[in-house]
């Protein structure tokens, strides 16, 4: 397994911004597909978004598309998601999750999780 350490969570109002930041362990960063999950209070976690090992793929959940962007740096071992025109319902617990080369939406799938970033948004 990697370990995950996410960054950059915080309160911020509706219509505001944030950058996540996720820093992997180890030598195998680049043979990681990364996704991004989300919790919200009462509620499942669900899929947010994932990028390939690459960086030239990525895939969104319907309600993210065209406010959230991954991207990752393979010299740094680090995900990122920018998170733009925020809203209060996307008030949860972020987490970044890996797995070895392919690519799935399915959270049951992945096998390294971090601990977890709040993100609060303030109407």
């Amino acid at each position: 397994q990697v370990q995950l350490v996410e960054s950059g969570g915080g309160l911020v109002q509706a219509g505001g911004s944030l950058r996540l930041s996720c820093a992997a362990s180890g030598r195998t960063f680049s043979r990681l597909v990364m996704a991004w999950f989300r919790q919200a209070p009462g509620k499942e976690r669900e899929f947010v978004g994932y990028i390939t090992t690459s960086g030239r793929d990525t895939r969104y959940a319907d309600s993210m598309k065209g406010r959230f962007t991954i991207s990752r740096d393979n010299a740094k071992n680090t995900v990122y998601l920018r998170m733009n025109s925020l809203k209060p319902e996307d008030t949860a617990v972020y987490y970044c999750a890996a797995r070895y080369f392919t690519v799935s939406v399915n959270q049951a799938d992945f096998d390294s999780w971090g601990q977890g970033t709040q993100v609060t948004v303030s109407s």
